[in-house]
């Protein structure tokens, strides 16, 4: 009796479609990522709470007028720039630096960079490929909040929407794009018949992930090598959604917070500023979440603060006076909004702390020099989480003494309890 035919790998087809979207399981079986830590510590209520370490990233895509922005005397004395007053009030709880950035060119299309320090196209074959210091970090202490961390942004920009966020798979995290969309996310409750429905759609989920490994781990015995390298990227992502599944299933029958106010309606970017940082501060506060990042991007339209010209033509300015008055006006609002951030969270308390001694909050730019497009000599600022001390830290320049900015990083994750001697392109831990 001659032995069946295996059947071709190349017609086997699963598709789930979940918080991910859709997965579709390749022709060819590889092997399966670790399974999600069944036993890993999530609250039964909104988490571990008072004293938490948290970590919330803002950037821009445009950069900031350096010599506007940076001071010239290191240490405590800096001197108080334009663009560093709208920060006084808070001096005491920031670090500027000078020097740091990830030593790569590529202009608008290395923006992504920010949080990561590898461009997207050469991250293939890198073990964690382009994840940025937010989902890193959040792969490690996510599970013990709602939402393991909150990408808020824009769609619209020059480089097709938000990019701030990226995961170990290189899958960019889509924003949330307005106050209305993030209010409903941390405070509107489903009804219980939705919440109902929601365990039952996490088991269906669930069910057809089983029979998605069940029939991979079939498959990849009829493989080669080659075939499994190529299908590392696809379960990956599908080790994301078994994650993010167990975490929904956690949280599925779980009341949100109180509103503390009615939901606010969307406006623009440039108005709603204040209200996003209001909703990441409070989010920060009930413990939804303990990452957090924003990016100020493509729909940040200077109309709004009466300029009649793109901001991407503005950035192009050419050391124009007037074209860089108008940056200023837009790069001041921004840091006066990143100000009153600070003072908001310096004002909640968070045990015998504030909630800013609690949080490592990180402000900047994967864009150096606007005009000439760099991505070197970023802006950066750091606050609170234990962080500032008022300094302003100008950092070695030149190949034998340069600081990456993912060494930055590595100092972040390991005070945020993440067990790492490395991120990025980091050559160790920032001192």
């Amino acid at each position: 009796m001659s032995m069946s035919k295996p059947k071709n790998p190349g017609r086997r087809r699963f598709v789930l479609r979940s918080l991910a979207g859709s997965l579709a399981l390749p022709g060819l079986p590889s092997l399966m990522a670790d399974t999600v830590d069944h036993n890993s510590p999530v609250q039964s209520t909104r988490g571990a709470g008072t004293g938490a370490r948290r970590f919330v990233a803002v950037g821009n895509l445009l950069g900031f007028q350096q010599k506007h922005f940076f001071p010239e005397t290191p240490g405590r004395e800096f001197e108080e720039t334009t663009l560093l007053k709208p920060l006084a009030e808070n001096r005491e709880h920031i670090n500027v630096y000078r020097g740091l950035d990830h030593g790569i060119r590529g202009g608008h299309f290395a923006v992504h960079t920010f949080l990561s320090g590898v461009l997207h196209h050469e991250s293939k074959n890198r073990r964690d490929g382009n994840v940025t210091i937010d989902q890193f970090i959040a792969d490690e202490v996510g599970k013990q909040t709602r939402f393991a961390s909150l990408t808020v942004g824009s769609e619209g920009g020059i480089h097709g929407g938000c990019q701030m966020s990226w995961t170990k798979s290189g899958v960019r995290v889509p924003p949330i794009t307005g106050p209305a969309d993030l209010f409903d996310r941390l405070f509107k409750t489903e009804s219980e018949n939705r919440r109902s429905q929601m365990v039952n759609e996490n088991s269906l989920q669930a069910s057809i992930l089983d029979s998605i490994t069940e029939e991979a781990s079939s498959l990849s015995k009829r493989v080669n090598q080659e075939d499994r390298s190529k299908l590392d990227e696809y379960f990956s992502s599908i080790r994301e959604v078994e994650k993010q599944l167990e975490v929904r299933k956690r949280w599925a029958d779980q009341p949100k917070p109180d509103a503390p106010f009615e939901k606010p309606a969307d406006t623009n970017t440039v108005d709603d500023l204040p209200m996003l940082y209001e909703l990441i501060a409070l989010a920060l506060q009930t413990d939804s979440t303990r990452i957090a990042t924003l990016e100020i991007g493509g729909s940040f339209l200077p109309q709004n603060l009466g300029i009649d010209k793109s901001y991407h033509s503005l950035s192009h300015h050419g050391n124009d006076e007037e074209t860089v008055a108008h940056l200023i006006t837009l790069e001041t609002y921004q840091l006066e909004q990143f100000g009153k951030f600070l003072s908001r969270l310096s004002a909640i308390q968070d045990g015998e702390q504030t909630l800013l001694d609690s949080t490592a909050v990180l402000f900047g730019s994967g864009m150096g020099n606007g005009s000439s497009h760099t991505n070197t000599d970023l802006p950066i600022v750091l606050a609170g989480g234990g962080y500032g001390r008022g300094e302003f830290k100008k950092v070695g320049s030149g190949n034998r003494n340069k600081i990456p900015l993912c060494n930055l990083y590595v100092d972040i994750a390991q005070k945020m309890g993440v067990q790492t001697e490395s991120f990025g392109t980091s050559t160790g831990s920032f001192s």
